[in-house]
């Protein structure tokens, strides 16, 4: 199986289901605080690239940093939207979890079945 990552918060209930998941199915993967050690700018964007999604949809739009800087305008391009996260990565919905060149977003946790299943 091929490296495993997870951006992990561990205050996040979602998250540690997430990594109970992988752990119960005999996955151990490196663990990213992402609190602590946000991607960079061209991490991040590779992470939206295998989630196939949009920056705008990986956001947590209940954080204050969202509301503060005006995040929701909809004139942002997503680099704009991606260095946001960056520079506040509460931001950053959770948890992401990567296999190999594909992730996935463990909301709800069992969507990382996908990958390992």
């Amino acid at each position: 199986m091929p490296a495993t990552t997870i951006y992990h918060n561990p205050r996040c209930s979602k998250s540690r289901q997430t990594l109970a998941i992988l752990q119960d199915n005999g996955v151990e993967p490196e663990v990213v605080l992402y609190l602590e050690q946000p991607p960079s700018e061209s991490e991040l964007t590779t992470i939206i690239r295998q989630l196939g999604i949009t920056p705008r949809q990986l956001l947590r739009k209940g954080e204050e940093a969202f509301k503060e800087n005006n995040l929701k305008d909809d004139s942002l391009t997503d680099q704009q939207l991606i260095a946001a996260m960056v520079q506040f990565p509460k931001l950053i919905e959770r948890p992401i979890v990567i296999v190999g060149e594909q992730a996935v977003l463990g909301r709800p946790p069992e969507n990382v079945l996908t990958l390992i299943g």
